[in-house]
């Protein structure tokens, strides 16, 4: 936000905005989800171009409500087959673009997620990879069964190795269920960076207007490597695009 636009006029024009996005979605959420239901019964990926109308309209909703757009770079990078995406993860913003930046996708999710009204409900119809966190071993083994069920099946898989949202300029701890995965179903892995918790920030309702840096990088070949070294890979990659990130702002 440049000086010219900040100051209480500009507060309460991202509060209006907010207030307006959040209102429609409350509004067209359900609607939707009485739509994605109806499908229930289509072929996955067929349900999966269905459901993805959501997150296509909220992203078109958040360019005119919130002044919120977004650029992608690498998409060249991404290959011709399905791939297992290792992403920075900073908000809810992401998990919906990342629908319309990739080609079809699963998301590696807790599973209380799905108990979520409406909006749990549509994600459950996507066929995710729904885990007990609680129960690591059988988390596991739910993830080698069902990650290979889902790249046969044509979909790519986006995981978040840090686990949890960061707020920018922050990391966590890069877990190597992702790594793990690409090893035992040898899938390419991509690495995602992104600024989108800039504007629209963990669990904020105030979302700032701006266009967020969405940065795709080569797959990281697996070949001969441990899960500890390739998710030490995939670190290197996206904390050093963050840090490019933060410092062009």
């Amino acid at each position: 936000m440049s000086p010219r636009e900040s100051g209480p006029a500009s507060g309460t024009i991202v509060f209006v905005r907010s207030l307006a996005f959040t209102a429609a979605l409350v509004l067209f959420t359900p609607l939707y989800a009485v739509v994605a239901l109806a499908g229930a019964l289509l072929p996955r990926l067929a349900r999966y171009r269905l459901i993805t109308g959501w997150a296509r309209s909220v992203l078109w909703l958040a360019r005119v409500t919130l002044g919120i757009r977004y650029r992608v770079h690498g998409m060249e990078n991404f290959p011709g087959r399905p791939a297992i995406i290792l992403a920075k993860h900073q908000s809810a913003w992401e998990t919906i673009a990342f629908q319309a930046i990739f080609p079809p996708q699963v998301y590696l999710l807790k599973r209380e997620l799905l108990w979520i009204p409406f909006f749990g409900w549509g994600l459950a119809l996507m066929s995710p990879i729904a885990i007990d966190r609680g129960r690591s071993s059988r988390a596991l083994k739910r993830l080698g069964e069902l990650g290979a069920a889902r790249l046969a099946q044509g979909f790519c898989i986006v995981i978040f190795p840090e686990g949890t949202r960061t707020a920018p300029g922050t990391r966590g701890t890069y877990h190597p269920g992702g790594a793990w995965l690409a090893l035992k179903t040898g899938a390419p892995v991509v690495p995602v960076a992104h600024d989108a918790g800039r504007l629209w920030g963990r669990n904020a309702f105030l979302k700032r207007p701006g266009e967020i840096t969405v940065m795709v990088g080569e797959p990281i070949p697996s070949e001969g490597v441990s899960a500890k070294a390739l998710t030490a890979k995939v670190e290197d990659w996206i904390e050093s695009r963050m840090e490019a990130l933060c410092a062009a702002r």
